[in-house]
């Protein structure tokens, strides 16, 4: 492993790379820990409460934000990147948090996974809470979140730089996908209108009219409704109470709410690859294009990891295009940007 240079007659430190995927839902670190790799997880929002027994202003971030205030947090990152100065402190106050909290090393080699959106202010706001991280005391990159989530699909994982592949990443609030040329991105193409939190409130308006308006729950128990039952394979309706606003509880049963939600996003899914991005490759670049769709199509994103979607997926794209398709993803699709950003850094630390 690489150092970094003495100074002040201190000795050098062994640098560590860090794998980081700043995210519009959630936010993913992977670094060592000693023989083992360690990911981070925690929603990307944040929010202020008052102690009432020292009258101060106390912060909470992540899953204890969303849910002791799902209508009070902050969620500071749309479609990957912060959007004003505002929503860049917050990011910037929010992820120095969530490093301090986890103990994520500062002397580190960091590579974030960010979304390939042509949006110039974004870049720069992220590029503050960049050199505002207290980690990055060696090399600081960026890569985009498409490639390096198709990493830990292949089995020597940096062997994708010299592939050609297509990737479809699913996320919670962008819906992207691109072609690779040996490292090179091809004909990216996203939309924020097919993402995850749509099919969160979808699932909130079909709980609300499947119990004839007697339920209303919130877009966080949406999507843990959706996180924890959607499933192509093995779906089963499931029961929950809530409780009633003068009082008492209220039990319920989901039927169908969440899967009609997950199916609807497939069919838009399906849609936008063979009538957007897949359009836009071939006249483009149709050597690739027949190139990509031989070759498993990398998927990536939260939405990727419903049991069972990624073969619907694959058979209803390939209905549509009248040819084989094959979709892969890693184990843990949400995981795989900042595990592949990890190796991206460690490599850095390699050459450098």
């Amino acid at each position: 492993m690489a150092v970094t240079k003495a100074s002040d007659g201190e000795p050098a430190e062994e640098l560590v790379p860090v794998g980081v995927k700043l995210g519009s839902t959630r936010t993913v670190i992977v670094y060592p820990d000693g023989d083992e790799r360690v990911a981070v997880e925690s929603m990307t929002c944040l929010t202020t409460y008052r102690d009432v027994l020292v009258d101060e202003q106390r912060r909470l971030y992540g899953e204890d934000a969303a849910t002791e205030y799902p209508d009070e947090s902050q969620f500071m990152i749309r479609n990957g990147l912060p959007v004003d100065a505002e929503s860049t402190d917050l990011a910037s106050t929010f992820f120095s948090e969530l490093l301090a909290g986890n103990g994520i090393p500062r002397n580190s080699a960091v590579v974030y996974a960010i979304p390939a959106i042509d949006n110039e202010a974004g870049l720069r706001h992220f590029e503050r809470v960049v050199e505002e991280s207290p980690i990055g005391r060696g090399p600081v990159r960026s890569y985009p979140e498409s490639l390096c989530g198709a990493l830990p699909v292949f089995e020597e994982r940096l062997d994708a730089i010299d592939e050609v592949f297509a990737t479809v990443n699913l996320g919670g609030t962008i819906f992207e996908a691109c072609a690779y040329r040996y490292g090179e991105q091809l004909a990216q193409w996203s939309t924020s209108s097919i993402t995850g939190n749509r099919v969160d409130r979808r699932i909130a308006n079909y709980v609300e009219a499947e119990t004839q308006g007697r339920v209303n729950i919130d877009a966080t128990t949406a999507r843990e409704y959706k996180e924890g039952h959607a499933d192509f394979e093995s779906y089963e309706p499931f029961t929950d109470v809530v409780q009633q606003p003068g009082g008492g509880s209220h039990e319920f049963t989901v039927e169908c709410s969440v899967m009609d939600a997950v199916d609807e996003y497939v069919d838009q899914a399906v849609e936008a690859i063979t009538t957007g991005f897949l359009v836009d490759l071939e006249r483009a670049y149709p050597d690739i294009y027949d190139r990509a769709l031989d070759r498993p199509i990398v998927l990536t994103g939260g939405m990727a990891c419903i049991p069972g979607l990624a073969n619907v997926f694959a058979t209803r794209l390939g209905q549509a295009l009248q040819h084989d398709i094959t979709l892969t993803h890693a184990e843990r699709p949400d995981l795989a940007a900042a595990q592949g950003a990890y190796e991206i850094a460690a490599r850095l630390i390699e050459v450098e």
